[in-house]
Parts: structure tokens; sequence; C-alpha cells
């Protein structure tokens, strides 16, 4: 974590946004009106030169509709604070790592990355915090964050979330839920699972698939449904395989019901059409917003989020039939 002031290598950060501020009194302009000039600026001038460089490293795979949200709230705060970023991501935990020590011998600014694998990021970590970079986590590694030395955390508690999940399962008088986990080893897939597990007063199980096989997912859950009839609950991790398990239950010609974590559009379509019970909502599009506007906060003001001793939590919040057609336009839009 590094939780010391933040360095005086970058003063010209300060003399800028000072300098935007005393700017936007002056001519009585508001943030979103100067924007555009803003915009005009840099492009006459050189764009991102002076301004503040934040990298989000993240362990998230292409065309995923969670990570596009994360991506986009990460854009929002960079248009917003005036900053250059850069965001890399990597599935793999030596990929991701070894984007967070490119992001380091760039000299960055800043760094906000996920941990899903969190030993993978112990060694790139201590290299930013050699280098005075402050970095923060976001989304995963919820129980990781301070012993990796990180100085903020935005996300959910993912076992809190899994035990509300279990806690709705319990209400909706589900006896057999089956928990899908699609990336083994990863921490808060499995915090997610063990949550319910903890929570829920039926039979809870794990089964292991391969994320990046859609085909081979809807297969291996269809087998099972097939296998034991008793299932009567699907619980996946991501909205997309929530779809997918819709396909399987009907393949399998179950009768079992599937909820999951996490959104998209789609997902809330399907909560509206009575296709999925429900989901849990941590807003990826906050986490990314926050992660990179705490950057710009401490290094521009010495803030540091949560005080550095505790996370700064977006979720769960669930998302059903009676209230999704009021989360509907927000999916919409990319900010749920």
């Amino acid at each position: 974590m590094n939780t010391r002031p933040p360095s005086r290598r970058f003063p010209r950060h300060r003399l800028v946004a000072l300098a935007a501020a005393v700017g936007l009194v002056a001519t009585g302009c508001s943030a979103f009106g100067a924007a555009d000039d803003a915009s005009d600026a840099d492009d006459a001038h050189g764009s991102g030169a002076g301004r503040m460089r934040i990298t989000l490293v993240t362990h998230g795979s292409e065309d995923d509709a969670f990570w596009d949200r994360v991506k986009k709230g990460a854009e929002a705060a960079a248009a917003k604070d005036g900053i250059d970023l850069t965001y890399v991501s990597d599935p793999d935990p030596a990929g991701q790592a070894r984007l967070v020590s490119e992001a380091v011998r760039d000299g960055v600014d800043g760094i906000a990355l996920t941990l899903a694998k969190p030993q993978a990021m112990k060694g790139p970590v201590n290299e930013a915090r050699a280098a005075d970079i402050p970095v923060v986590g976001l989304n995963s590694g919820m129980d990781a964050w301070k012993p990796a030395g990180l100085s903020a955390f935005f996300g959910q508690d993912e076992s809190v979330a899994g035990r509300a999940v279990g806690e709705k399962l319990n209400e909706l008088k589900a006896e057999h839920a089956l928990c899908v986990v699609h990336e083994r080893g990863n921490v808060g897939l499995e915090a997610r699972c063990a949550g319910v597990k903890k929570a829920f007063g039926g039979t809870t199980e794990n089964l292991y698939v391969d994320g990046t096989d859609m085909r081979a997912v809807s297969g291996i859950i269809a087998a099972r449904l097939r296998q034991d009839p008793t299932i009567d609950e699907v619980v996946t991790n991501g909205a997309d395989f929530a779809l997918t398990a819709v396909d399987a239950v009907a393949e399998a010609d179950s009768d079992a019901d599937v909820a999951t974590f996490d959104l998209s559009n789609d997902l809330v379509e399907a909560v509206r059409g009575g296709n999925v019970q429900f989901a849990v909502d941590q807003q990826p599009y906050l986490q990314g917003y926050l992660a990179v506007d705490a950057l710009w906060l401490y290094r521009t003001n010495g803030n540091v989020s949560g005080g550095g001793v505790a996370p700064v939590l977006t979720g769960p919040a669930f998302v059903t039939k009676t209230n999704a057609d009021s989360v509907a336009e927000f999916a919409a839009g990319g900010t749920r």
C-alpha cells in the first residue's frame, strides 16, 4: 500500500488544476461546459501534454459486457479529471502481472488493478511502490488488497454478496443450487459460491467450467441437470453465463430456475421477461469510475478513499422483476 503523501514529482498537475479552477470561477462556466474547450486545447497543443497518466489493468476478457462497463466508467472519470487513461487486460495472471510491470516501467502516475489472482500481483505491486506509484484495487481482491499493499479498494464484498444470494434462495424455497464457476482459482468467484453455501439452507454444489468456451459451458450445465433432476436452481457468476444457463436448462428439459451475479443489458431484459429470477449488481461502471477518480484525488489533493483501511463498497444490489424496469434504462446506457 502506498499511503505516503502524494509525491511532489508532479507539481505541474497542481498548477494545471488550480489554473482550471480559477478559470471556471472567472468565466462562470460549468465543468461540463468547459469540456469541449479543454478538448480543443488538447488538440491544439498536443493531446496529453502535461496530463496525469493512469493505467487500468484488469483480468477481463475482450468483448465482455461486464468489463466494457468497468472501462466505460474509468473513461468517464478520466474525461472529467483530464487524465490520459490506458486500459489493458489479460485473463492470464502472468500476463496481467506483466502489464502492471510495463506500466511501472513507463512511469505512469497511478495504477488501478484487479486482484483475481493476488499472488501474481505481489511482485508488480511492490515494483510500483518502490517507484512511488500509487496503486488502487477494484472488483476482485476484497480480502487481499490491504495485504497486497494497495491504498484503496472499490468493489463488492463477494462473501457478503454470496450470503445474500443464499438467503434469497431460502426465501424462494429452493432446495438444491448449482453454483457455476467459470474461472477456477478466481478468489472472487470462489468467495461468492462459498457465501451461497454458508447462507443457503439447501444443498449447494460447485460446477467448474471453462468460461472461454460457451458451447462447452452450456453442454456441461445441461449434462449435470440431466444427471440430477433435484437441482432446482442454477447460480452463475456472470450475465453471459446466466443467459447460457437458460438455454442449458431448456436443453436438459429441467425445471431449474436461473439466478446470477452481475448484469448486462440482455440480462436485465431476461429478468424483466422472467427467464432469469434475479441478478446481483456490483455496479462495474462505478468501480472503474471510482478507481480512476481516486488516483486523481490522491495525486491532486492527498485524499485516500476509505482512509486506506476500509473498502468502498459498490454492491450488492438485487435486480428482480419488480425493479428491473427502473434499471433497464441505465443498463442500456452501459452504466448499470
